[in-house]
């Protein structure tokens, strides 16, 4: 089940108010002691993230959870591109759930949310890595501050009464940001200039009414460990054929195939549609492509 953005926070009794977490979201299957984990598009993820799993073994029943995987920073905030460390051991991580869908093959999907998160909360033992994502009731708009003053991404609001409807997007969840962030497509990378390795800038695409369009060049942040590791990505992925024709003229601009999904953050949108100032935040190995849109409040 997926988030409608929304432009603003609000109060309202029927809802309730949980921290937009800035990670991957997983779908964990438990049963005896076991665990698997599965990405937003299916893939299992188990080995990759062995230590969540393992963590996981505290919940005896057997379960389908949903909740994000993230990695914190020295403040406890969650942050996107530190995952990109993960596989490394490098990474604080957490997961963080929220939303209980089955248990004891009995499916919970129907019932109201707060019911769902009652009976998650009461199946979670205990474990450093695993966490609850609690939530405030009514006052949106105090949630949404507190998020802005810790430097978080922002508020999800849920609808107290609301069902669980999975893979779906909805007005039940609603997603309030405190700044602008999008996935978006990489397309071609251009040519490095003065003392920059491997490449210049990200040519950067999303999915509009079914076609592929131009959001915009990302030439920040980007380590030198990680300018390598995708230069290396996208040079198996060269073509001769350029994606879209809406491209402001770059030379020396290198096309390939869009199946990479990156994470960026922007100023803002222009009229024409392009991200202005976008900034590389890390790759996106949880959503395939073709299910990459331009979100819009």
């Amino acid at each position: 089940m997926l988030a409608t953005l929304i432009d603003a926070p609000f109060d309202d009794k029927e809802w309730i108010f949980e921290t937009k977490w800035d990670g991957f979201r997983l779908v964990a299957k438990t049963e005896g002691g076991d665990a698997s984990l599965y990405s937003r598009n299916g893939n299992d993820v188990t080995r990759r993230y062995a230590a969540i799993a393992e963590a996981l073994h505290i919940i005896k029943r057997k379960a389908v959870i949903d909740g994000e995987l993230v990695a914190l920073d020295a403040h406890g905030r969650s942050r996107f591109q530190l995952l990109q460390n993960a596989l490394k051991g490098k990474a604080r991580l957490r997961y963080y759930v929220f939303d209980l869908l089955f248990l004891d093959d009995n499916d919970l999907r129907g019932a109201p949310l707060v019911e769902r998160k009652q009976r998650l909360h009461a199946i979670l033992g205990s474990h450093p890595l695993i966490r609850f994502s609690v939530h405030r009731k009514k006052h949106g708009q105090a949630a949404f501050n507190k998020a802005k003053r810790a430097g978080e991404e922002g508020v999800i609001a849920k609808r107290v009464s609301g069902r669980y409807y999975s893979g779906k997007r909805t007005r039940e969840w609603l997603k309030i940001k405190t700044g602008h962030e999008q996935e978006a497509i990489i397309v071609g990378f251009t040519a490095p200039r003065g003392s920059r390795k491997h490449f210049g800038s990200l040519v950067l695409g999303v999915y509009e009414k079914g076609k592929l369009v131009y959001a915009g060049h990302s030439g920040g942040g980007f380590s030198t460990e990680m300018l390598a590791t995708l230069h290396a990505r996208m040079v198996k992925l060269k073509t001769g054929q350029q994606p879209f024709t809406d491209v402001p003229h770059e030379a020396q601009t290198t096309w390939i195939k869009p199946r990479l999904v990156c994470q960026v953050k922007f100023t803002e949108w222009t009229r024409k549609g392009e991200m202005r100032h976008p900034v590389f935040l890390g790759l996106r190995t949880d959503k395939p492509a073709r299910q990459v849109r331009r979100e819009r409040a």
